[in-house]
Parts: C-alpha cells; sequence; structure tokens
C-alpha cells in the first residue's frame, strides 16, 4: 500500500490493515476448516467402539400410502372399540363386576402373539456380553426367559459395571398411539406364578410421573425363586415396592400410583456368571383382604405438626 493512502485512513483502520498485511506476510493462506454436515447435525451420544451411523432417523421409515393407509384403519377401529366401552363400564366391564371382582389375571402366555406384549434387553446396549432370549415353552402355556449373565464391563474406557438381563411389558396405547395405563386402584397384591432356577430377581413396576426429570422412577420389590421343578405362586403386597431411581433406593418414598400404572418388567442382576431361566405361567393382581398395610416404610410429613 502506498504511503499517501495510508495517511488518508483513520488510525484504527490503519492498524488493521497493518496487522492483515504482517499476517499475510508471515502465515501461508489456510482454508478455513469445515467438518462433514451429518458431524454437525447429529446430536445424539455415541459410545466409545459403538460404529457410527452414517443416515439420517427418519431414512428407515416406510412412507408409503398403503402403510398409512392401514394405521388410519387401525386407529379408527381402536377409536370405535373406547368408545363402545365406555357406555358398558370401566375397562369394558358391567360396573358391578368390576366392583366384586377380585382377581384379574393381566398377562397370560399361550401363544406367539402374547409374546409380542413384552421386550427383553440386557447390557449388550452399553457394549456388554451378556445374552437374553424368549420363547414359548414346551406345552405352549408358559413363557421361558433364558439366557447367560455375564459381569464382564465393555473396554470403552467409561464403563466401570456391567451384568444385567431384563424383560418389560409394553407401553399399552389407545388409538392415535395415546398412552394407556392400567388401573389397579381396586386391588392390592400382585400375584405371579413362575418357576425358577434359584436366582434372586427384581420385579419393577413404572407408573406415570407429574414431571419429565422422574421419568427413570421405578417401584422395585425382590423375587427369589426357588428353583427345581415346582411351581411357585407368589403373591407380593404392592405396599411392600419401594421407590428407586435409576438403581439407588430414595429417601423420599412414597406409596404406588395404582391407578397409573404403565409396565412392569423383570431383572436379573446378581452378579453370578453363568446361565439362568425364569418360566412364567400369567401375572396377575388380586384382591387381599386380610392384608391392611397401606406402606412399608417411613414417608416424609409434608406439613409436620408443631
Amino acid at each position: 500500500m502506498s504511503l499517501p493512502k495510508i495517511a488518508r485512513l483513520p488510525s484504527v483502520r490503519l492498524l488493521s490493515s497493518i496487522h492483515q498485511q504482517q499476517q499475510q506476510l508471515l502465515l501461508p493462506s489456510v482454508p478455513p476448516l469445515t467438518g462433514p454436515k451429518r458431524a454437525v447435525s447429529q446430536g445424539e451420544y455415541r459410545r466409545p467402539g459403538q460404529p457410527k451411523v452414517d443416515k439420517f432417523p427418519w431414512q428407515p421409515i416406510n412412507f408409503g400410502f398403503s402403510k398409512g393407509f392401514e394405521g388410519v384403519k387401525k386407529h379408527l377401529a381402536l377409536l370405535k372399540k373406547e368408545f363402545s366401552d365406555r357406555w358398558v363400564g370401566p375397562q369394558g366391564k358391567p360396573i358391578l363386576e368390576h366392583m366384586l371382582e377380585q382377581n384379574q389375571v393381566l398377562w397370560e402366555f399361550r401363544g406367539p402373539e402374547s409374546l409380542e406384549q413384552w421386550t427383553v434387553s440386557s447390557d449388550q446396549e452399553i457394549g456388554g456380553q451378556s445374552e437374553v432370549h424368549l420363547k414359548l415353552g414346551k406345552n405352549h402355556n408358559t413363557c421361558l426367559l433364558y439366557g447367560t449373565l455375564s459381569s464382564t464391563p465393555p473396554r470403552d474406557g467409561e464403563t466401570r459395571y456391567s451384568g444385567y438381563c431384563t424383560m418389560r411389558s409394553k407401553q399399552p396405547l389407545a388409538s392415535f398411539d395415546r398412552k394407556k395405563h392400567y388401573d389397579w386402584s381396586s386391588f392390592n397384591t400382585l400375584h405371579l406364578r413362575v418357576r425358577g432356577d434359584g436366582r434372586p430377581w427384581m420385579i419393577n413396576i413404572a407408573t406415570e410421573t407429574y414431571f419429565s426429570h422422574q421419568k427413570d422412577d421405578i417401584y422395585n420389590y425382590f423375587l427369589y425363586t426357588r428353583g427345581g421343578p415346582y411351581w411357585q405362586d407368589v403373591k407380593i403386597p404392592f405396599s411392600k415396592f419401594f421407590l428407586t431411581h435409576r438403581g439407588r433406593i430414595q429417601d423420599d418414598q412414597h406409596p404406588l400410583w395404582l391407578d397409573k400404572v404403565n409396565t412392569i418388567g423383570f431383572t436379573l442382576g446378581d452378579k453370578a456368571d453363568g446361565p439362568f431361566q425364569l418360566e412364567i405361567d400369567f401375572v396377575g393382581v388380586c384382591k387381599d383382604y386380610a392384608h391392611t398395610e397401606e406402606f412399608a416404610y417411613e414417608v416424609y410429613k409434608r406439613n409436620p405438626e408443631i
């Protein structure tokens, strides 16, 4: 730049132009750093060692007209059933039958379609080595949950503990994928008929919550199987279930919300590596008039007396 042009520039612009000329002389021209568009738009967390998926979330979805028509037809049929059940009574039953009902079987396994109401998972989701499978029993009258438990943590540099297998019922949905809840307010006891291999299991009951940060709140209690060829009828009062958040027992305990139950599940995590199996005949609820306990644990007083 010539001297007369520099003299006519203001002081601030003069210093900035001199600095730019020095940078151009000292440093070579480097193009700006640009990353791939997928890396910028991808915001979900990917665990170390997990393969990268270079697909957009909407790519696996089928947007066909036939699928949309079948979906509308299905949801309209569910909506029609909801209106007809409301005219009959609660849950589609007459009001007198609903009031006098003392036992109710919620899940029983009598065919392949009954297994579609459940989902299984293990620590393979976090890189573990446990395996879990679900199938019908020999006579197609029971459900057999089996697999292999391994407490070896994945070598990703983050996970310290591993070794769990779980089976959980699916969230019931009403028409147009609206949430539907189980109403167990007329009962006070969980009734199971199971046959295990002597391992201790954890029963998990998830209910609807008020706030989004409570989505991991689950009510738990223990299921001790005897092992051997004999079936065992297990009855657990709902007052015995305690509140946990991500596996940690909470100090602030409160009773189970029985009219807003979402799912029920069974979890194995006893750190005993090896094969396991749990056979389930049915899962139900019942009314035990001899049990009068409301809640088995100490609760905080919201407004303590002075």
